[in-house]
């Protein structure tokens, strides 16, 4: 049997047999645990509707479905047949959340495996101390890259109050994150941040039929925060020298706890969560005569809020938070700078014959061991990056000759296409190569470059040279050792003129920049903070009815 994990109209774990299970079984066996009509059910896999052939007298399987072990299945309740505007809503929803899940997969493997960047960021996880989390497979980095991305995404979708959408794509980034080496992701808390949040869709979506899931999930959330915070967060006070960057974070999550506790028959319990929420959120209310100061400074109000909730209210120690913050960003800035400028760089090097980038990294080696940059990143580019295959090829006098006739001619093509006109066509016209090449390295108009030849002592057009082409640069003729290096780089130059693009595989990649773009606005958002950092509006209405209704369950008992 298989386990398949469901939330939505109904949450827990299914047992089924894949190879057998056909979509209409699975349909009926979580509208039955619904109490709803199967008719009404929408079941959801990774951003897509499943749909059964009603009129394929041999059904697929949920294995043929594409269904694997811990698969997650969302549950909905669908529209009425007759109502065929929601209905085509509703596959729209699920293509835009289709192409959601693709291009984070796209962004997530272009950056895992080095092929060359297409975006000014870079995504990375950091532990508890701020310290880089190292990956230990590309399938850890790309899991949890994809994972933070949709995490990031789905966080705006519960801004926005698109709940539902939040859920499905909470859903993608879970099980983007199981793909990971769990051992990795216990040194940080955001699987922890998204279990809450999962809950915290449920409540808002005010789903009783999730209550069991909710329980779950918060539990392992409880357990998750203490394990990488540290019990009575001793060691998340530590790592942030004495801030309380999380405090708002445990209202939510003690406010939910109290939710499931007082839904499920535990008033005793609820009453406590709820006494320490409210207890907490007390701590987080900040007078307006202090706020009043902070702004006085020069700084917004929305930063001076984040800034004083931070650090327990204390004004000198916010005003040195916020001149601290506003030079990571100036920083920041700097980096990011910085980075765009490596990405064009990138770009002029071209791609591996793996589709890969030059590793900067390397190309700095060898420049600092004294080769010429340009001359240091081809060699690289032909050697997949692969340093010593590198340096081998620079220390070799044929290999590095021909590598620098390829540079030149590539040189030489670039400024071709800019002007208009070719050295051979130059040297057509009866001047000599050495003159056409320098003219074009000159650069100009067409006609410019020809004006320029012609108004040159040495031209001579209408007499072709037949000997331009064989002597080089400093005059002795060409042995035949150097005619096969020329040709092995005419050879070289041919299988590459597409360096300086981005191939991938043979074939030209199609990819959605619109979805793209939206997802690195998002991630443009997040700081190491941002998790922590939460309006909480909702949570305060919601202690207080649920203290309320507590309080109205006692007078009546």
């Amino acid at each position: 049997m298989t386990k398949l994990k469901v939330a939505g109209t109904w949450g827990g774990i299914l047992e089924v047999e894949l190879d057998s299970w056909t979509l209409t079984m699975l349909r009926d066996e979580v509208a039955n645990r619904s109490g709803l009509d199967p008719e009404s059910i929408k079941l959801i896999c990774a951003g897509k509707i499943l749909k059964a052939d009603d009129g394929d007298d041999d059904p697929k399987t949920l294995a043929q479905l594409g269904i694997k072990e811990n698969s997650k299945i969302l549950s909905s309740r669908g529209a009425a047949p007759d109502e065929g505007k929601a209905i085509m809503a509703e596959e729209e929803r699920s293509r835009r959340l289709s192409r959601l899940k693709a291009a984070a997969t796209a962004l997530s493997k272009r950056h895992v495996d080095g092929s060359l960047p297409m975006e000014d960021y870079n995504i990375e996880l950091e532990d508890q101390g701020g310290q880089q989390v190292k990956f230990g497979s590309e399938t850890d980095q790309s899991a949890t890259m994809m994972g933070l991305m949709l995490h990031a995404k789905a966080k705006s979708l519960i801004e926005t109050g698109l709940y539902v959408d939040a859920l499905e794509v909470l859903a993608m980034a879970e099980e983007s994150f199981l793909l990971c080496d769990p051992k990795i992701l216990e040194l940080v808390d955001n699987i922890p941040i998204m279990e809450i949040d999962i809950v915290w869709c449920y409540f808002l979506l005010r789903d009783l039929k999730c209550l069991s899931d909710a329980g779950f999930r918060l539990v392992k959330a409880r357990k998750g925060l203490e394990r990488s915070h540290g019990k009575d967060l001793s060691r998340v006070r530590l790592l942030q020298a004495g801030q309380c960057p999380e405090l708002a974070l445990y209202v939510r999550l003690e406010l939910l706890e109290g939710v499931v506790a007082y839904h499920t028959g535990q008033n005793d319990k609820a009453l406590n969560a709820l006494k320490s929420a409210h207890a907490k959120l007390l701590q987080l209310q900040i007078p307006d005569e202090t706020l009043s100061v902070v702004m006085g400074m020069g700084f917004h109000e929305k930063d001076a809020k984040r800034a004083l909730r931070l650090n327990n209210k204390d004004i000198a120690t916010s005003v040195d938070f916020l001149i601290e913050e506003r030079a990571k960003r100036a920083q920041k800035h700097k980096d990011d700078l910085k980075r765009q400028k490596e990405i064009f760089e990138q770009k002029t090097y071209g791609v591996t014959p793996m589709n890969k980038a030059v590793d900067m990294q390397m190309l700095d080696r060898l420049v600092l061991i004294g080769y010429a940059r340009d001359l240091a990143a081809e060699s690289l580019r032909r050697h997949e990056n692969d340093f010593q295959k590198a340096l081998d090829a620079l220390t070799s006098p044929e290999v590095n000759s021909s590598i620098q006739v390829y540079i030149e001619s590539r040189k030489r093509k670039r400024q071709e296409q800019q002007v208009g006109i070719t050295v051979d066509e130059l040297v057509s016209m009866g001047f000599e190569r050495g003159q056409a090449t320098s003219a074009l390295e000159v650069g100009g108009k067409r006609e410019d470059i020809i004006q320029r030849l012609l108004s040159s002592p040495a031209a001579n057009p209408g007499t072709a040279s037949a000997s331009g082409s064989a002597f080089t640069e400093n005059g002795g003729a060409t042995s035949s050792t150097n005619h096969e290096i020329v040709a092995e780089a005419k050879d070289s130059e041919m299988e590459d003129d597409t360096a300086d693009e981005i191939p991938s595989n043979g074939e030209e990649e199609e990819r959605d920049l619109e979805v793209e773009g939206d997802i690195a606005d998002e991630i443009a958002k997040v700081d190491a903070l941002s998790a922590y950092d939460i309006n909480l509006d909702k949570e305060v209405e919601a202690i207080n009815e649920y203290l309320v209704m507590l309080d109205a369950s006692q007078d009546s008992g």
